[in-house]
């Protein structure tokens, strides 16, 4: 029996994808507004707590190369329970460390969980969900997600507000993670709940699900892929690079800015939180607006709203207003992310060959992937060099050149219907 002649409901996939997704998110949306802060209170400067911020994303990075295999190998369900587990270590650490050193090394640890994590559930969607739900279940995985980024800054404002510091915020991942853990390892075996998937047998004799093949493609043979499309790649690639590079800035910057202009950790929290549900609000619209007008008509103006609202934030620091402005842009910042919403992998599905996708996507991911991890790191080192509002004023400009990009090259590649594969 193939995939998509497999009987399925989509509430089916609810408790074992997307309640474990949910979890994980809260738990990230609970810390991401609250690093700056703590790397602030345990010593670290303004450039040191940005660059500690960042390294969530150099350790999805760093977590991109070895996740394919750990998925293959292991299959999906327990490649998501260990990462889940691995993250409940790094922010336990996190949430003891005496010092930004110790700190750091918590927060890469949930980089790498989140990297494993990530690719563990696209490919049980991979193998469990027949093709003609995929979309429809990746669009309320993508929902799910974002409602997880806008619930876990409110919990964390609560915890900082009963307990009276912002370490604690740490101990909602914690739950959340080792909760996930806990109901992935208490399901019934996903071929009992869904039937059992087809496989096939790989070139060393290896049985394979179609998630596992999918995980294994996708990170191997990395420069191979990166040769073999180059002149997609070298074109959109770095669009992608450029959308994850604005995305990981506005993370690491709002609650840096927070930082830097005085706003409590537990207002911070509420605003990120805030914006959160913005963003929220948007996804499913984001992609109505990209299939029935085209990708560029999403891609272009989130990425002229994120690159105009960093200017506009660059000149506000000193002012009397400077909160205002903050809260001001940062929904500025959450509508134009939230109007973007799936775009890196809806680009990324239009341009992949369709005979051979995996190891296409995995190069595309990984130059995003690249953009998102050294944006934040390049930002710090403006900041320690210069000034943050210098640091925001040249993100936005990076932001606009991003938009030129798209504008130039979605028409070329996708919008008129000249694919670079048939």
């Amino acid at each position: 029996m193939t995939s998509d002649e497999r009987p399925f409901q989509l509430r089916s996939v609810a408790v074992s994808v997307f309640l474990p997704t949910l979890l994980f998110s809260i738990g990230e949306g609970a810390i991401i507004p609250i690093i700056p802060a703590v790397a602030g209170n345990l010593g670290a400067t303004l450039a040191v707590a940005g660059v500690i911020s960042s390294l969530i994303m150099l350790g999805e990075l760093v977590g991109d190369v070895p996740s394919g295999w750990i998925v293959s190998r292991i299959g999906e369900r327990f490649a998501m329970m260990w990462a889940a587990l691995l993250a409940v270590v790094g922010v336990a650490t996190a949430a003891i460390s005496p010092n930004p050193f110790v700190l750091a090394v918590g927060i890469f640890c949930i980089g790498l969980a989140t990297a494993v994590f990530g690719l563990a559930r696209h490919a049980f969607m991979t193998t469990y969900v027949p093709m003609r739900y995929r979309a429809r279940a990746l669009s309320s995985l993508g929902g799910v997600f974002r409602a997880g980024t806008f619930i876990g800054p409110f919990l964390a404002a609560g915890v900082i507000h009963l307990t009276g510091t912002s370490q604690a915020a740490f101990w909602v991942m914690v739950i959340c993670c080792a909760g996930s853990a806990v109901t992935l390892l208490v399901l019934p075996d996903p071929a009992e709940m869904f039937g059992r998937p087809p496989s096939k047998r790989t070139a060393d004799g290896e049985e394979r699900t179609e998630g596992e093949e999918l995980a294994s493609e996708e990170s191997s043979g990395l420069i191979a892929s990166i040769r073999a499309h180059g002149a997609v790649l070298t074109r959109m690639g770095t669009t992608a690079a450029l959308v994850g590079a604005l995305r990981s800035c506005r993370a690491v910057l709002l609650p840096l800015w927070a930082v830097s202009i005085g706003v409590s950790e537990t207002d911070t929290a509420l605003i990120i939180g805030v914006v959160g549900a913005v963003e929220f609000a948007l996804f499913y619209a984001s992609g109505q607006v990209m299939d029935r007008w085209g990708r560029i008509w999403t891609a272009v103006p989130s990425m002229i709203g994120l690159g105009s609202g960093f200017i506009v934030l660059a000149f506000t620091h000193d002012l009397d207003e400077a909160r205002v402005w903050f809260i001001a842009v940062a929904l500025v910042l959450a509508l134009s992310n939230g109007l973007g919403s799936g775009i890196l992998m809806t680009l990324g599905s239009d341009l992949a060959p369709p005979d051979r996708p995996a190891p296409f996507l995995g190069a595309y991911r990984f130059l995003g992937d690249a953009g998102t991890a050294a944006a934040p790191l390049a930002m710090s080192g403006i900041t320690a060099a210069a000034s943050i509002s210098l640091a925001a004023g040249t993100i936005g400009g990076v932001g606009l050149i991003g938009a030129f990009l798209l504008f130039r090259f979605i028409p070329r590649f996708i919008d008129r219907g000249t694919r670079p594969f048939p």
